[in-house]
C-alpha cells in the first residue's frame, strides 16, 4: 500500500502540474493567435481604405476613358472600372454619402465598390485574389488557420485551415474591417486539441516529477527505517534493564535457600561444640552464622525491592489492536526477509496496562514467534495476532506455527532460566509473565495442533471511569 500510496502522489503532483503546463501553453497559443489575427485584420483594412480612396479619386475627375482602361495595370486588385450601376446601390450610396458594396460574388472571388456621383455613379470590379495583401500576410492558404471574409450571408473562404483535433472549436477571432464600405467580417478559427499540446515538457515534467517522488520515498524510507532502528534500541535498553531486575529475581530466589541452609549449619555446629572448643572455631562458626544472615537479610530486602518496587509505573488505557499494530510496523522487516506472513484480527480493545511493559511484552511475543518459525518451510510460515474482548479482561493471542513447545517446556516455561534458544537466558518470557501479573493480567501458552504454540496475554479491561477527560467538553 506505501509504494501505491506513493504512486497515487505522483500522478496526482503530475496531473496537477500538467494541467497547469497545458493551460499555459494554450494561453501562449491564443495569445499568438490573437496577434496573428489582428495584423490579418489591419492588412486588410488598409486594402480596403486604399480601394475606397481611389474610388473617391474617380469621383473627383471627369470621365475619361483612357485613364479608366490603365487603371487595373496601376492597381492590380481593380479588375475595370465602370459608369452606372445598380439602382439600389446608387440609391443607398447617395443616401448614406459613401461609397457601398453593391455586388459579392464568392464564385468569382471578386465585389463591385460603387459610389454614387451626381446623376451618375462609378464602380470598381475588385478581384479579391489581387486585393488581399501579399507582405506581412500571416497565413498560408493551406495552414491549420481557417480564413473567411463574410458579407451577410455569403463568405468567401480565404484558407480552410485543418479540420477540428478536439471537442471545442478552438481559437476564434471575428471583427469587421475598419472602412464602413466595406463591411466584410473577417473570421479566424484555428483549431486545437490534445495533438497540439506540449507533449516532449510534459514527458521531462513526468521524469522530473518521478525522480522527486522516488527520492521523496526513499528518504521516507530511510527515515522510517532510522525510527525503526531507534525504537529497537529503546526496546532493547528497556528488556535489558528488565533482565537484568528478572536475573536479579531470580538469582535472590535461587539464592535464599543456600543461604538459609549455611546459617543452619553454621549455628547447629556452634550448639554441639563443648565448652572446651578452640576459641578461633567458636569465632569462625559465630562469624560465619552472622555474616549468612546478613547476606540472606540483604537478599530478602532485593526480591521485597524487586517484588513491590515503591514508585510502580501508572496504568493507562492502551488500545490492544494500535500496540500491536506498531509492534508489527517495527518488526516488518524482519518478517518480510524470513517470509512470514502476518494477519491482525479482531477490533480495536482498551485495555489498562503500562505502555512500556505492554509493549516490552508484544516485542518477546513477536520475536519468539519469528525464531520458532525460523526453520519451518514457507507454507507454514504464518502469523496470526488476533483480539478479543471478554467481559472483564481483554485477551491478546499471538499464534504461530513453528515447532511448538516440548511438554517438559511447557510445564515451567516462565520460570527463569528456562530457554528453548541456543545460547538464550531464558529470561523474556519469565520478564513478561511478571509484567502481565503486575498489571493485574496473565499470560499463558499452549500447543495448536498439528504444529505451532499460542501465547494468549489477558489484561483488564478499561472503564469509562479509566478514560482521559474530553477536553473539548
Amino acid at each position: 500500500m506505501t509504494r501505491l500510496r506513493w504512486l497515487a502522489l505522483f500522478a496526482v503532483a503530475w496531473l496537477l502540474a500538467g494541467t497547469a503546463l497545458v493551460r499555459w501553453d494554450i494561453a501562449q497559443r491564443r495569445d499568438a493567435f490573437q496577434a496573428e489575427a489582428r495584423t490579418a485584420h489591419r492588412l486588410l483594412s488598409q486594402r480596403a481604405a486604399e480601394l475606397e480612396a481611389v474610388l473617391a479619386t474617380l469621383v473627383l475627375l471627369a470621365p475619361q476613358a483612357d485613364a479608366e482602361a490603365r487603371l487595373p495595370a496601376l492597381v492590380p486588385q481593380v479588375l475595370r472600372v465602370q459608369r452606372g450601376g445598380d439602382a439600389a446601390a446608387v440609391a443607398l450610396s447617395r443616401s448614406r454619402g459613401q461609397a457601398v458594396v453593391a455586388g459579392f460574388d464568392p464564385a468569382l472571388r471578386q465585389f463591385t465598390l460603387l459610389q454614387a456621383a451626381g446623376p451618375e455613379a462609378v464602380a470598381l470590379v475588385v478581384g479579391m485574389d489581387h486585393w488581399l495583401p501579399r507582405v506581412d500576410w500571416p497565413y498560408a492558404a493551406a495552414g491549420k488557420v481557417a480564413v473567411r471574409l463574410v458579407l451577410g450571408e455569403q463568405a468567401l473562404v480565404l484558407s480552410p485551415g485543418a479540420p477540428a483535433l478536439g471537442a471545442t472549436p478552438g481559437f476564434r477571432f471575428a471583427k469587421t474591417l475598419g472602412p464602413r464600405s466595406q463591411p466584410f467580417e473577417l473570421q479566424v478559427q484555428r483549431a486545437t486539441g490534445p495533438a497540439d499540446w506540449p507533449w516532449a515538457p510534459l514527458a521531462a515534467l513526468a521524469a522530473a516529477l518521478g525522480a522527486a517522488t522516488a527520492l521523496a520515498a526513499t528518504l521516507h524510507r530511510q527515515r522510517g527505517a532510522r525510527r525503526r532502528a531507534e525504537e529497537l534500541l529503546r526496546l532493547d535498553r528497556v528488556a535489558r534493564l528488565n533482565t537484568l531486575g528478572e536475573m536479579a529475581a531470580g538469582l535472590a530466589h535461587e539464592l535464599n535457600q543456600p543461604l538459609t541452609a549455611v546459617l543452619s549449619g553454621a549455628q547447629a555446629a556452634r550448639r554441639m561444640l563443648d565448652d572446651d572448643a578452640p576459641a578461633p572455631l567458636v569465632e569462625a562458626l559465630d562469624l560465619t552464622a552472622t555474616q549468612a544472615r546478613r547476606a540472606a537479610d540483604v537478599v530478602a530486602r532485593l526480591r521485597k525491592r524487586l517484588e513491590q518496587p515503591e514508585a510502580a509505573p501508572p496504568l493507562q488505557p492502551q488500545d490492544l489492536r494500535t500496540v500491536a499494530q506498531q509492534a508489527l510496523a517495527l518488526l516488518q522487516p524482519e518478517f518480510s526477509a524470513a517470509g512470514i506472513n502476518v494477519r491482525l484480527l479482531g477490533p480495536a480493545c482498551i485495555v489498562l496496562a503500562e505502555p512500556v511493559a505492554l509493549t516490552q511484552i508484544m516485542h518477546n511475543l513477536l520475536r519468539n514467534a519469528l525464531q520458532a518459525m525460523a526453520e519451518v518451510p514457507p507454507p507454514r510460515k504464518r502469523l496470526d495476532v488476533a483480539l478479543a474482548r471478554g467481559a472483564s479482561h481483554g485477551v491478546l493471542v499471538v499464534r504461530d506455527h513453528g515447532t511448538g513447545l516440548a511438554p517438559e517446556v511447557l510445564a515451567r516455561l516462565f520460570q527463569p532460566f528456562t530457554s528453548t534458544k541456543t545460547g538464550g537466558l531464558g529470561l523474556g518470557l519469565s520478564l513478561s509473565e511478571s509484567l502481565a501479573v503486575a498489571m493485574g493480567g496473565r499470560l499463558s501458552a499452549q500447543n495448536l495442533r498439528p504444529h505451532g504454540a499460542e501465547f494468549a496475554l489477558s489484561l483488564p479491561l478499561a472503564t469509562p471511569h479509566d478514560q482521559p477527560a474530553d477536553p473539548d467538553r
